[in-house]
């Protein structure tokens, strides 16, 4: 064994993947958290990892040889005061990957404000698929390798690069500290409310992530996006490659990477790439914003090497993310869909991307609004405009949401209901689902076991 680390808040997604990186290093790994529950619970025992529930002072006796603390932990919990008092070593987790498992790697990091995810599954799967074996650690399961990181056996490793803060005592974001070759920004929009104050701090943190890009590694950027441009015109010292959708517009004709919709859903499209060579995709994925990711993931793996016709190759085999359109069940012929969009651009491209698909029957959306930006409202002035795409959309009140949801309803272009319950939100759309139907369930947390409940609601109707 390498020595003992604990990590405080280890059932976040990021922090669960600090835990099994560590774990498949060799280290001990116990770890303290808030809410232990399935699934990532599961996944971490069933690694080995000792987890504990809440954050006693007991947890770090004996002490380990290092505390990682997460970011969600802040002064006045009772580990942290513990830990602070008693002078034990801690980090963060992005301090700990970049010192134990990125040192010395080609580092492909994937950062936006969107798609992170979902790009960042579908590059380590091209890489996994073109013989590369990489390593990664990805905010999501990518259902291809069951699991949200691995340490990988060559020097290639695929990180998704969040903007969000580090720790309590490192208010830089996570990215900083990844120094990637390769670097994906899939966009840059306004988002985390609670910890920036308007899109020029965002863009900071962002050209701070450039600024660590060697001048022989790579950025890959859409073309002719405002707030993305403004950051590398701040500085940047790297080659960088562009990437657009096909539209006819000036954007698309100066990006060197391009895709052009065959099937209106965008599960079939071409890709040109710089060389002007063009490839056919033909995958079980839908929506612009996907063929967007796949570009990008393509750019970044020709970087180290892919052929674009393995890279293609692989994307007809990719099976897609955890919570990212998930396809739940049909019952009764009605779709259920989990998603984790909870910003109005993630919202509206997902339910386009449904709605391309040219199903018979309603497209119905239930969304909670669970992020912490969502909380404060900062987008509320976009959120009923988001759902244009559906026939009929359900909103959730949440008990603490500091604003009320009638306006948006009232607003609404499509029919829409607004409930502050969950059993009567399940009861409303159980009984008014009818065969051919699809309804996409969108926050990015537990929902109040909503997902299930539908389910099994729309099976006692049968």
């Amino acid at each position: 064994m390498k020595g003992h680390i604990h990590i405080l808040g280890i059932c976040g997604t990021f922090m669960g993947g600090i835990a099994l990186l560590a774990r498949e290093l060799g280290y001990r790994v116990t770890g303290s958290d808030a809410n232990v529950y399935p699934p990532m619970s599961t996944q971490l025992e069933a690694a080995g990892i000792e987890l504990r529930e809440g954050y006693a002072p007991e947890h770090l006796q004996p002490a380990p040889d290092c505390v990682v603390v997460g970011n969600a932990l802040s002064r006045g919990n009772p580990a942290v005061e513990h830990l602070l008092d008693a002078g034990l070593p801690y980090t963060s987790g992005p301090q700990w990957l970049a010192e134990h498992v990125l040192a010395g790697k080609w580092v492909l990091a994937v950062s936006g404000t969107h798609g992170k995810t979902t790009t960042s599954s579908l590059l380590a799967w091209i890489l996994e698929y073109a013989g590369m074996a990489p390593g990664f650690l990805i905010g999501g399961v990518p259902a291809d390798f069951g699991l949200s990181a691995r340490a990988g056996s060559t020097d290639f490793f695929v990180v998704e690069a969040d903007e969000y803060d580090t720790a309590f005592f490192d208010k830089r974001s996570k990215f900083v500290h990844y120094r990637p070759r390769t670097l994906v920004i899939n966009n840059l929009e306004y988002d985390h409310a609670d910890i920036f104050p308007d899109l020029a701090a965002i863009q900071r943190q962002f050209h701070h992530l450039v600024r660590t890009v060697p001048g022989s590694g790579l950025v890959v950027h859409p073309a002719a996006v405002a707030a993305v441009d403004e950051t590398l015109a701040m500085g940047c010292w790297t080659p960088c490659e562009t990437i657009a959708l096909q539209d006819g517009t000036e954007r698309d004709s100066d990006a060197g990477w391009r895709a052009q919709l065959v099937a209106p859903d965008g599960s079939e499209f071409d890709v040109r790439d710089p060389a002007g060579d063009t490839q056919r995709v033909s995958w079980s994925h839908c929506g612009a914003h996907n063929v967007a990711n796949a570009l990008a993931a393509m750019a970044a793996a020709r970087h180290v090497g892919v052929p674009v016709a393995v890279a293609a190759a692989a994307l007809e085999r990719f099976r897609g993310v955890k919570r990212r359109l998930e396809l739940l069940g049909t019952v009764s012929g009605v779709a259920v869909y989990d998603d984790f969009a909870h910003h109005p651009t993630a919202i509206a491209t997902t339910l386009e991307g449904l709605r391309a698909r040219g199903a018979n029957g309603r497209l119905i959306a239930l969304i909670e609004p669970r992020s912490n930006t969502m909380r404060m409202g900062e987008h509320r002035a976009r959120l009923a405009d988001a759902t244009a795409a559906a026939d009929g959309v359900y909103w959730y009140q949440p008990r603490g949401l500091d604003w009320s949801l009638a306006d948006v309803v009232a607003q609404s272009p499509v029919p829409a209901q607004l409930g502050d319950s969950i059993d009567g939100l399940v009861e409303m759309v159980a009984a008014q689902a009818r065969e051919g139907d699809q309804v996409v369930i969108m926050s990015n947390g537990g929902f109040g076991g909503i997902h299930g409940k539908l389910l099994t609601a729309l099976e006692g109707r049968a």
